[in-house]
Order: structure tokens, then C-alpha cells, then sequence
């Protein structure tokens, strides 16, 4: 097969792929009208989160035999349309859940013993015990919505921990040692702290609302590295103003799609955002949970595993 790469991966990718005997072409920079102009050339191609691959893409890619999504989620790809043309696709979600269990409970724990807070005062010359004092992971109930790879490896780095740790998934008995599955309303009456780690769909786009933030029963901890438009933001800012969400660790933002350094030179730096960036108890990263050393590998080898699996 001939197959484009769009995006700059681990080199394990390109080079396995041409030990088996498919030729690879790479184009890191053309624009999405001149990657469509010649995609009718290619059996495959290979890409990350360049841009979307719609049914006008789809159309004029008469040859494609599959595409791979180096990263957990198809959301950036038109699925349906895809399956229609009887195109094979492949993502990794299993090359960075590691990762992003890591990196959750980074975040959470970081959050409750103020971190980031007490690191930004001792570089400036405070040294503030009191008000640095932490709350332990130790007795909490952790909620976690979507018990998929990256719900399942965030609940194996929990074992550690003398925490009880239930789910809410929409697909049913799935429930395993590491974490009971109970209903939404239950997860929302016991919960202490929520993580999520559902796709982007339909039913997941502001999902986390007012009513919804309004419907847990203790003021809770908020965990989100899945994705940023699950979160309404301006209703997060008005739960972390009440004390409703006692603090957040955000590796995803809903404004990070559009050129999110253009926010900072903007007069229009949206209001909710501008509390975020403010509040001694909310953590950003930037959409780097999965984004690890081993995980770049992971991914890769992931694509290569799965194509050979479809296609040798």
C-alpha cells in the first residue's frame, strides 16, 4: 500500500510499516485542500489531530483501505461515512491510558495538598503552613464517568489508595476489581471526587452542566482529562465560586480547538477563563495527559499492531 502520513510520529511507525512493504509518503504541511487534492493516490493514511477528515475529504479519497488515528479517540474523523466506503479505521486508545491514569491522579493529587499554590508562594518569598494545609485521597469516594481504557487504568492507580472507587458507562456489567459500576444518580450522591474519561459524542458535549453539577450531594473535586467540551465552562466558574466544586485539575479546555494562544492577545478572553487562569485551586495542563515519552511509542506501535492484524 501506499500510505500518507499528515502528522509527525514516533519513527518506529514509518519504519515498521516498510519492513512489511508499503511505501510512505509524508506531508507535514500542505493545507487540507491540497492533502484532498491528491488523497485519490493513496490506499491509507495516518493521522493524528491536523484537521477533520469529513465526507468531503472521505469523497474524494476513492482508494483509502483505512485510516489511523494516532490517539485514542475517532472524533476528528466522520465514522459513519468512513464505514460506509468500506474504510478500515484504527485508533490507539490502549497506546496512552497509562499515561492518562498518571496523569489524573497527578492532577488530583496535587490539587488537594495545593501544590501548585504553595510552590508558586515559596518562590515568592511566602512560607504559609496554614494555608497550605492539604485534604488526603485517603477516605474520599471517587467517581469516574466513562470506565473505558482511560477510566479503567485511572482506577488501577487508585489501588493504592484506601479509597472506594465507583463508575457510571452508559454500556452495562463492565464493572471489574478495581471499581463498582452503580448509576449516574448514585455516583452523584456519593461521589467526593469525579474524573472523567468519556469520548466526545452527542450525549457528552456539555454534559457537565449546572443541574448536573447541582445533582452531586457533597461539594466534590473535579478531574477532566478527557475532553473540553464536556464541560460547560461559565457553570464550572459559578460551582467553583460557590465552593460546589471544591477544585479542578483541567488537562482539556473547550476553547483550546481554536488557536487558543490568539486568547491571550485578544481582547476577547472569555470571562469564565479568565477566573480559571486566576484560581489558586485550578490546575491546567495542556491537553497533555496521554503525552508521554512512553506513550508517543505506545502509540505508534499500537497502529502498526492493529494494521498488521487487519491487513497481513
Amino acid at each position: 500500500m501506499t500510505i500518507l502520513h499528515l502528522d509527525e510520529n514516533h519513527p518506529l511507525l514509518i519504519q515498521q510499516l516498510a519492513a512489511l512493504g508499503h511505501i510512505n509518503h509524508e506531508d507535514y504541511t500542505s493545507s487540507r485542500e491540497e492533502i484532498m487534492a491528491k488523497i485519490h493516490h493513496y490506499d491509507g493514511c495516518i493521522i493524528r489531530s491536523r484537521f477533520t477528515i469529513d465526507a468531503e475529504f472521505l469523497a474524494k479519497a476513492t482508494n483509502l483501505k483505512f485510516i489511523g488515528r494516532v490517539g485514542a479517540g475517532l472524533e476528528n474523523i466522520d465514522v459513519a461515512f468512513a464505514e460506509q466506503q468500506g474504510i478500515q479505521l484504527i485508533a490507539a486508545p490502549e497506546g496512552n491510558r497509562n499515561a492518562v491514569g498518571e496523569h489524573a491522579l497527578g492532577m488530583l493529587l496535587s490539587l488537594l495538598n495545593k501544590l501548585n499554590k504553595a510552590d508558586r508562594e515559596v518562590r515568592a518569598g511566602k512560607w504559609l503552613r496554614e494555608a497550605n494545609r492539604g485534604v488526603e485521597l485517603d477516605g474520599q469516594t471517587v467517581g469516574i464517568i466513562g470506565y473505558g481504557n482511560m477510566g479503567k487504568a485511572f482506577a488501577k492507580k487508585l489501588r493504592g489508595f484506601d479509597v472506594e472507587v465507583l463508575f457510571y458507562d452508559v454500556k452495562e456489567n463492565i464493572g471489574d476489581e478495581n471499581a463498582t459500576q452503580v448509576s449516574l444518580e448514585t455516583l452523584q450522591k456519593r461521589a467526593t471526587v469525579l474524573s472523567l474519561h468519556t469520548p466526545q459524542t452527542p450525549l457528552t458535549i456539555n454534559m457537565i452542566d449546572m443541574e448536573f453539577i447541582n445533582a452531586f450531594h457533597h461539594n466534590f473535586w473535579l478531574i477532566n482529562t478527557a475532553r473540553g467540551k464536556s464541560v460547560v465552562t461559565q457553570d464550572l466558574v459559578a460551582a467553583l465560586q460557590s465552593g460546589k466544586i471544591l477544585g479542578a485539575g483541567l488537562d482539556v479546555l473547550e476553547y483550546e480547538k481554536s488557536s487558543f494562544e490568539n486568547l491571550f492577545q485578544d481582547a476577547q478572553m472569555p470571562e469564565a477563563f479568565q477566573y480559571l487562569i486566576a484560581a489558586e485551586n485550578v490546575l491546567l495542563s495542556p491537553h497533555v495527559a496521554g503525552w508521554t515519552v512512553e506513550s508517543k511509542e505506545k502509540l505508534a506501535q499500537t497502529i502498526v499492531d492493529k494494521f498488521k492484524k487487519h491487513f497481513h
